[in-house]
């Protein structure tokens, strides 16, 4: 069920899937583990930059299989890497005209392997995902301080580069900017402290990262520009990325189960095939999205209908693994801790935010006729 996934993957980084089908899911799973730096080893830091830059060059629907071809592996390297990737995706929707050094900075990642952490607000209950999460006050010399937190913040151990929106407080009280920031991570202020407690996703290092009166030069600062326009087109485009690369680690997880299912003949036929149809159901809904995207198509409607494939695989990752568990049976959850621990770790994709309570009115009046309007 996996194998179209595994080799998008062995086309775009070559030799990855094997080094981690070598590992234990156990050893992929825990603090400290070495997944990411395999990633990191293999070129996995330019997956999503063009190939001009130096990157991998992976449209939307390459980044869908890759996604779930490493979370079929190792789910917390999936979840650490979604946001390596949404940080990528973001950056790059960023308009040239608006910002010249985008190219440089992509080439960077691309050329260094450096990983990108993601301090924007996807994690933060009953906030838009690029919402400012920290300030940046004027030191009156041309730089700025940043001050604030990100929790949790995957990559936290092994991120070269943190990727935030800030807010620009205006020297005259003014009504404040919002512009994007890409600063070390080892920049003075910057620190990591522990926070995520579950053994679910434990490999993905989410924990937090503080930001105390960080130093910041206007060249780490991507200003979006005047243009209303460009920041409601730059806000709709990493929502959609966001949703359509956290989706595919978790269906990827769910497809794990599924493999499992087949692998072992576990089952009816008519057992199986409902379990294909519904994991290659999900995964084209997935590839539709991911279609619209590559095709330029980030209005409200489409981030709307990312939302609604969103919470459709959400359901879908819960009835697959669930069904997958039940057809591998009890001795298969008695004497592996794999089974139990992707059971656990595919709830967590309800945990991703827009959650489904918050959205539900916009999308009641979406469904109805109107313009979304993202809360």
């Amino acid at each position: 069920m996996l194998d179209e996934a595994r080799s998008h993957c062995d086309r775009l980084l070559p030799g990855l899937c094997s080094a981690l089908a070598g590992v234990p899911l156990a050893e992929l799973e825990r603090p400290g583990s070495p997944a990411i730096e395999l990633f990191r080893k293999y070129g996995g830091a330019g997956l999503l930059i063009p190939t001009a830059h130096g990157g991998a060059g992976a449209g939307a629907r390459d980044a869908v299989r890759t996604m779930a071809a490493l979370s079929s592996y190792s789910p917390s390297l999936g979840a650490a890497v979604a946001m390596h990737g949404f940080s990528v995706a973001t950056l790059r929707a960023v308009p040239e005209s608006v910002n010249p050094l985008v190219p440089v900075l992509l080439g960077a990642v691309a050329g260094e392997r450096l990983l990108v952490a993601s301090a924007f607000a996807e994690g933060t209950s009953g906030q838009g995902v690029l919402a400012p999460t920290m300030t940046a006050r004027a030191t009156g010399d041309g730089r700025y301080r940043l001050t604030g937190s990100k929790k949790p913040c995957s990559l936290s151990r092994s991120m070269d580069l943190i990727t935030a929106s800030v807010r620009l407080m205006a020297p005259d009280g003014g009504e404040p900017e919002t512009a994007i920031v890409l600063i070390p991570a080892a920049a003075e202020g910057v620190s990591v402290h522990p926070f995520w407690d579950t053994l679910a996703l434990a490999g993905a290092e989410s924990d937090e990262v503080r930001f105390d009166e960080v130093p910041c030069g206007p060249e780490e600062l991507l200003r979006l520009g005047d243009d209303p326009a460009d920041s409601e087109r730059l806000t709709s485009t990493g929502l959609i990325w966001f949703q359509l690369i956290i989706s595919s680690v978790y269906a990827g997880l769910a497809a794990s189960l599924v493999e499992d299912v087949f692998r072992r003949s576990r089952g009816s036929a008519s057992d199986r095939a409902a379990l294909g149809a519904g994991l290659r159901s999900a995964l084209l809904q997935l590839d539709a999205v991911a279609l619209r995207l590559e095709d330029g198509e980030v209005g409200t409607g489409a981030l709307a209908d990312a939302l609604t494939v969103r919470y459709a695989v959400q359901d879908a990752v819960g009835d697959l693994s669930g069904r997958s568990a039940e057809l591998l049976g009890g001795m298969a959850f008695i004497h592996s801790s794999d089974v139990a621990y992707r059971l656990a770790a595919g709830r967590a994709l309800a945990f991703h935010p827009p959650s489904r309570t918050s959205t539900a009115a916009p999308m009641d009046a979406y469904f109805a006729g109107e313009p979304f309007v993202m809360p």
